[in-house]
């Protein structure tokens, strides 16, 4: 076998030096092709092709071209020169001209190059195999919960929340006996778009975000990405290659969606997906929807490759996804308007506003949640709050309220069949740590912030691991 495809290599050789210009050019393409077949093939590890891919790869690695290839060819034809002189010397010729027919084999180049690979073929073959023999990187696989939803709220302080004299009853007296409250869960910043975009990606607050993004302003030419994924300057469109955790489940076997209570087109008025101030300034209405609230739509990896536009819906699509575990989504990020995620002063005149009415809105809503097939079967439900309301102003004849000690305390709530009932967790956390931990669950790759060794995580008690905080 080798000295047929050794043979055939010499004949293409040797039409090739007879080929000038456009034929020439010819000859190296096909060759190219057929050089780029041999290699995919020898690169599938198929037998029939190992051979000549090893044979062509030699001959490429002695750097022999086409002319210099032909003249090993030529070499057996003047040594019959030789050998008829001697015929006339001596009278004995017949038998020298006998042996030199044989001879030509062993002295041609090719053959005598050729033995010197041969060695190598096994060798070749165990790395060729070493190469193939590993997998893939094995898909995230999610832990026992397999479906989380995170519910966003804006908080009046963590004492109207989960104090004694809260003003949320429903939230501390009904459903904080069902989970383990987050007692030393702060958000970074009182604004609701940093910690969102936090809470998703694992980037820090800068000053545009703190400022609530009005108009989605990019980043400028002068912004880098760090060693660790963080983007530095100032902006709210984040670039197409920055990763968030929608952009996670996109490439993974699991499905996400966020739902925005009263999201419309600001045109038609009309409910539509993934709503966001794209050039001009956001004029939020009163007690409606608000990009502030729907971190989402700050990512260009979102926007672009059309995933906000297909997952980032109207809260009206929650009811029916929740039907059926089919249709729930492994990861549902839920937001309830200005009004009922509790931003004080967005609520109907003489209607309750703030933490109160943030307290009505998750007493409908959260039973959807936890009746679901989906939640009954391996869900977490994260109530958190990623704002902070400004003090109440002082009324006039009363004494102020004191302010608080810790002005981004929160607190945050997980209620799951995994957690301990009326449980407490003291460990520092933050929005970083929502996502780290949500990212542990479905065994992701921790991004930016999230893989700071200071971010807390919550995910081992829920992974049926040792305690949280670590």
């Amino acid at each position: 076998m080798r000295g047929w495809l050794m043979a055939r290599l010499r004949g293409a050789l040797a039409a090739a030096a007879t080929l000038t210009g456009k034929r020439f050019g010819l000859l190296v393409a096909s060759s190219v092709v057929a050089t780029s077949a041999i290699v995919a093939a020898a690169a599938t590890n198929q037998p029939e092709a190992s051979p000549l891919a090893s044979v062509l790869g030699h001959s490429l690695a002695a750097d022999r071209t086409p002319v210099e290839a032909v003249e090993p060819t030529l070499e057996p034809e003047p040594e019959e020169g030789p050998a008829e002189a001697v015929e006339h010397e001596s009278t004995p010729a017949p038998e020298p001209t006998v042996t030199s027919t044989p001879e030509p084999e062993p002295v041609f180049v090719p053959e005598a190059t050729a033995p010197e690979p041969e060695p190598e073929p096994a060798p070749e073959e165990e790395p060729s195999e070493e190469t193939e023999a590993p997998a893939p990187p094995p898909k995230p696989e999610a832990g026992r919960v397999k479906h989380v939803f995170v519910v966003s709220l804006v908080s009046s302080g963590y004492q109207a929340a989960f104090g004694k004299a809260s003003t949320m009853p429903y939230l501390s007296g009904t459903l904080r006996p069902q989970g383990t409250l987050l007692a030393n869960y702060e958000v970074l910043d009182k604004a609701t778009t940093p910690n969102g975009i936090a809470a998703i990606s694992g980037q820090p607050p800068n000053k545009k975000t703190k400022e609530g993004c009005p108009v989605f302003e990019a980043f400028p030419s002068t912004s880098t990405t760090t060693k660790a994924g963080i983007v530095t300057g100032d902006g709210c469109a984040y670039q197409v290659e920055v990763q968030n955790l929608a952009t996670q489940f996109e490439a993974v076997p699991f499905t996400w969606h966020a739902y925005m209570e009263g999201m419309v087109s600001p045109t038609t008025g009309k409910p539509e997906n993934c709503v966001y101030p794209a050039t001009e300034a956001e004029v939020p209405v009163t007690g409606g929807y608000s990009a502030q609230l729907n971190p989402f739509a700050n990512f260009h990896s979102l926007l672009d490759l059309g995933a906000c536009s297909t997952n980032d819906e109207p809260i009206t699509a929650l009811k029916g996804d929740l039907k059926s575990e089919k249709k729930t989504a492994n990861y549902s990020f839920i937001s309830p308007d200005l009004c009922s995620a509790g931003v004080t002063g967005q609520c109907p005149e003489g209607a309750p506003t703030g933490p109160a009415a943030a307290d009505l809105w998750l007493e409908e809503t959260v039973p959807l949640i936890v009746e679901s097939p989906a939640f009954k079967k391996d869900g977490l439900l994260i109530i958190t709050f990623n704002g902070v309301n400004p003090p109440t102003p002082a009324v006039e004849g009363e004494p102020a309220a004191p302010a608080p000690t810790k002005p981004l305390k929160t607190g945050a709530l997980l209620i799951s069949q995994f957690t301990a009932p009326g449980g407490t967790d003291n460990a520092p956390y933050n929005p970083y740590s929502i996502l780290r931990s949500t990212e542990e669950l479905f065994g992701l790759n921790l991004l930016a912030k999230a893989a700071d060794p200071k971010t807390k995580t919550f995910a081992q008690p829920l992974l049926g691991e040792e305690d949280g905080g670590d």
